[in-house]
C-alpha cells in the first residue's frame, strides 16, 4: 500500500491491524518523527482516536496509517515494514533521506 510516497509493506498492514483490532478507542496507527534519539531524529509510533486534519491517510483493510504533514517530509518516500526475527519484532523504517542512523534503527539524522 503506497500513498504521499511512503510505503507500507503487506506484513506492516497485517500487525498494524493485529494491534488496533484490541483497542476500541484507537484504531489508527499513527508514524511521526520528532527532534530527540541518538541521531538528532528518531521515530514515534502511537495508536490514536481520530486523524487530524493535516494528516495524510494510508490506508488498508483492516490498518490505517496517518503521517502528519511535518513528519511526512521526514518520511518522504519511505518504506514501512514489520520485521519479526529471532532477535527481536518491530516496526522498521527504510528512510532514504537518512543519512545516518544508530544502531537499534529507530533515531536518524537528515
Amino acid at each position: 500500500m503506497t500513498t504521499t510516497s511512503i510505503t507500507v509493506t503487506e506484513r506492516a498492514v497485517e500487525r498494524i491491524a493485529q494491534i488496533v483490532c484490541n483497542e476500541p478507542d484507537k484504531k489508527m496507527f499513527r508514524i511521526s518523527v520528532e527532534g530527540g534519539g541518538c541521531s538528532g531524529f528518531e521515530y514515534r509510533f502511537d495508536l490514536v482516536p481520530k486523524a487530524e486534519p493535516e494528516d495524510a491517510v494510508i490506508e488498508h483493510a483492516d490498518a490505517k496509517v496517518l503521517v502528519d504533514s511535518l513528519s511526512l517530509v521526514y518520511l518522504a518516500g519511505s518504506e514501512i515494514d514489520y520485521v519479526d526475527d529471532l532477535i527481536s519484532a518491530s516496526f522498521k523504517i527504510k528512510n532514504p533521506n537518512a543519512t545516518a542512523a544508530c544502531g537499534c534503527g529507530t533515531s536518524f539524522s537528515v
